[in-house]
């Protein structure tokens, strides 16, 4: 099959890395750039190495050569461009989170029914080949049932007189930039979303949640902690506890061969499984391929858009409305200070 063209939709930091990471594949090419700035559009596109600049966001959807787009816009414009891309006839690749709410990610998963394109939320770390280990021996059910999970994340903000993490109206908060990786990994250990959660945090002037904690009450009395902040040094960590076994991993985005110096500054991350009850039990460390969590989730969505695998998609499309229920569940919790329940 020939290459999926993708365009990208904006000129945001991680964007350049997005592009950096996917240029050795053959499934897809990344070639066109949009702005709503001729010039910042052109300047990104010769510094990135992209063949073509577009002026506005409009005139990327309108471009016949382009088949998708990469989504890194700020958090609160992902379901608009999500479903004017789709509206366009294009497959949308949206990084994380998907949505501001489960009424946004239903409507855009609606679109891309609609005008059948494919949509996929981009957790560069979902998929790793270490998490689809993690993923076997979950389903492999030697570990019995998960009663439960705790998952943190958090890093210290760069830059946050002018960071955008810190403004309301562009979707910004620890929750949805680090406590929706948190989740995720909730979400695939545990299977499905919470029936209630209840929620606190830490504010800042701007309005914006910059720590957040909350505990996810399951079916059967199961339970998940999750914790997030921008205010501390970088933590990101999540044990599974089950009835026959416990994992513990760091689930990183981007993953190296080597402890220290890889050339993008990525590491080692580590994934160790414990088979039984006792503490007298050694930890399995296991071992999975290596490198940036941008390129096999890129590969991941053009196999998706080639093979024309709906059941992927229905998948992830359900992954991704349960977290944008729990996370607008979570955020409504730490305002009212009291358990919500989570829309299903």
């Amino acid at each position: 099959m020939n290459p999926l063209n993708i365009g990208v939709l904006g000129c945001a930091n991680i964007a350049k890395q997005f592009i950096r990471d996917t240029k050795s594949n053959s499934l897809f090419k990344v070639t066109t750039v949009a702005s709503r700035s001729k010039e910042k559009a052109e300047q990104f596109a010769i510094e990135n190495g992209l063949a073509k600049a577009h002026p506005s966001y409009e005139e990327l959807l309108r471009d016949t050569d382009i088949q998708a787009i990469y989504l890194p816009l700020p958090n609160s414009m992902h379901a608009n461009w999500a479903i004017q891309a789709a509206n366009a006839g294009k497959h949308i690749l949206c990084e994380k989170p998907l949505a501001i709410g489960a009424v946004e990610a239903k409507a855009m998963f609606a679109a891309a029914r609609s005008n059948n394109v494919f949509l996929l939320e981009s957790f560069p770390y979902y998929f790793q080949p270490q998490t689809k280990k993690l993923q076997s021996i979950l389903e492999s059910g030697k570990l019995g049932q998960v009663r439960s999970v705790q998952s943190c994340f958090g890093f210290t903000l760069p830059n946050p007189q002018n960071n955008i993490r810190l403004n309301p109206e562009l979707g910004g908060g620890a929750l949805l930039d680090a406590g929706s990786y948190a989740l995720s990994v909730i979400r695939l250990a545990m299977g499905e979303a919470p029936v209630k959660v209840m929620a606190d945090a830490n504010w800042v002037e701007t309005g914006v949640d910059i720590s957040m904690a909350a505990t996810l009450f399951y079916t059967g009395g199961r339970k998940a902690q999750l914790i997030c902040a921008m205010d501390a040094a970088n933590f990101r960590r999540a044990t599974i506890s089950a009835t026959a076994g416990t994992i513990d991993t760091e689930y990183l985005n981007h993953t190296s061969d080597v402890h220290a110096g890889d050339e993008r500054g990525y590491l080692r991350s580590q994934l160790r499984v414990r088979y039984g009850t006792a503490n007298n039990i050694p930890f399995d460390e296991i071992q999975a391929e290596t490198g940036s969590g941008f390129l096999f989730a890129a590969e991941a969505f053009a196999t998706m858009v080639q093979r024309d695998d709906r059941a992927f998609f229905e998948h992830y499309a359900a992954v991704s409305i349960d977290n944008a229920a729990t996370l607008e569940a979570i955020a409504k919790s730490a305002k009212l200070e009291r358990a919500v329940e989570v829309s299903q």
